[in-house]
């Protein structure tokens, strides 16, 4: 049995408005990772099974090592198609928000989803949601949204609507939002969950082999380069640090997700407990931070990048240039060497 983690009351009352209303817009955050797309996705395929009409909003395009994904063609990227995108938003009855806990995550879409008249369901599990819908089902503790939506469809009976399509999705999800279980996934929970999507038929080892078994040549090589020449480790911290600038990724034909993991591989160094990577953007420095055992991944963004996420698994922003962002990394480690 799965145990229960929703509330009751906010289930029946995001059952009573889905009962009644048929045209649904889904959202989801800017750079949209394997979670944000996983839990979309799946709430979309889950939707459409019992009728409704479903349409899903990415603010921007997202890694091709997820395109594989079922319908992933038909989500609308608001940078490209502004004007439906707006236009979707402002006549739905119902809009999702999934895999963020403010509007500032949507950027551009934010300003459409604000003004919008449809009601609003939350389902997330970062840490302090902001108030800006009608149910919020949020729950930090757990894995990923995309375990939220499983839990969220199972709770309201509706098991069976869950399609081979639809598990895929959620499996994604999970998988991309924890490392491939290697972070935030020690729940027995979780696995009770895989256990139930494999009745379902998915091919974890096929879904695995997709995500990350997929690469380019000029992805690996760039893996490499940032290894080996753009990687520092703070002994002292028991701390590495990856950066790349713009350049960097030219020189390697970059494309959207080609960086995806490379915060997690410093983890594997002995003594090593926290990984950043900084990454230069056209418009600001966009850092990821990862950690293993107690250290606080997620109070070091939220302080220092003013970000925020999980335990071991984080984000954040700086605005300035990459060498600010790299100074005021390292100036910022000694204020959290007693945690380290």
């Amino acid at each position: 049995m799965l145990n229960k983690v929703i509330d009751e009351q906010l289930i029946q009352q995001a059952k009573k408005i889905i009962d009644k209303y048929d045209n649904i817009v889904i959202v989801s955050h800017v750079s949209p990772d394997g979670d944000a797309l996983g839990s979309s996705l799946a709430l979309s395929h889950f939707l459409n099974e019992i009728g409704k009409n479903v349409n899903i909003i990415m603010p921007d395009n997202f890694p091709e090592f997820l395109k594989w994904l079922p319908c992933s063609k038909d989500i609308i990227l608001a940078d490209r198609k502004k004007e439906l995108a707006a236009e979707l938003i402002d006549n739905a009855e119902l809009i999702f928000c999934l895999d963020f806990n403010t509007l500032s995550r949507i950027e551009h879409v934010a300003p459409l989803v604000e003004k919008a008249k449809a009601k609003k369901i939350l389902i997330d599990h970062h840490l302090e949601p902001d108030n800006f819908c009608d149910i919020s089902i949020s729950y930090p503790t757990i894995s990923s949204t995309s375990e939220l939506v499983f839990r969220f469809i199972c709770r309201m009976g509706m098991y069976e609507y869950i399609t081979k399509k639809c598990a895929e999705c959620i499996y994604t999800g999970m998988m991309t939002d924890t490392g491939a279980f290697t972070y935030n996934s020690n729940q027995p929970a979780i696995y009770y969950i895989i256990s139930e999507l494999l009745k379902l038929g998915i091919n974890k080892d096929e879904i695995y082999s997709k995500v990350y078994n997929d690469y380019t040549e000029t992805r690996v090589r760039l893996q490499g380069y940032a290894l080996y020449e753009k990687m520092k480790i703070y002994e002292e911290y028991k701390t590495s640090l990856i950066f790349l600038s713009l350049e960097d990724r030219k020189k390697f034909q970059w494309k959207k997700g080609d960086t995806e993991g490379f915060v997690n591989i410093p983890l594997s160094i002995e003594n090593i407990v926290f990984s950043v990577f900084i990454r230069e953007e056209e418009d600001y420095v966009k850092v990821s931070l990862r950690s293993k055992g107690d250290f606080p991944s997620n109070k070091f963004a939220a302080e220092v990048f003013g970000g925020g996420g999980h335990l071991n698994a984080s984000g954040g922003e700086y605005r300035g240039s990459l060498e600010d962002a790299i100074k005021h990394f390292e100036k910022s480690l000694p204020l959290f060497k007693d945690l380290l």
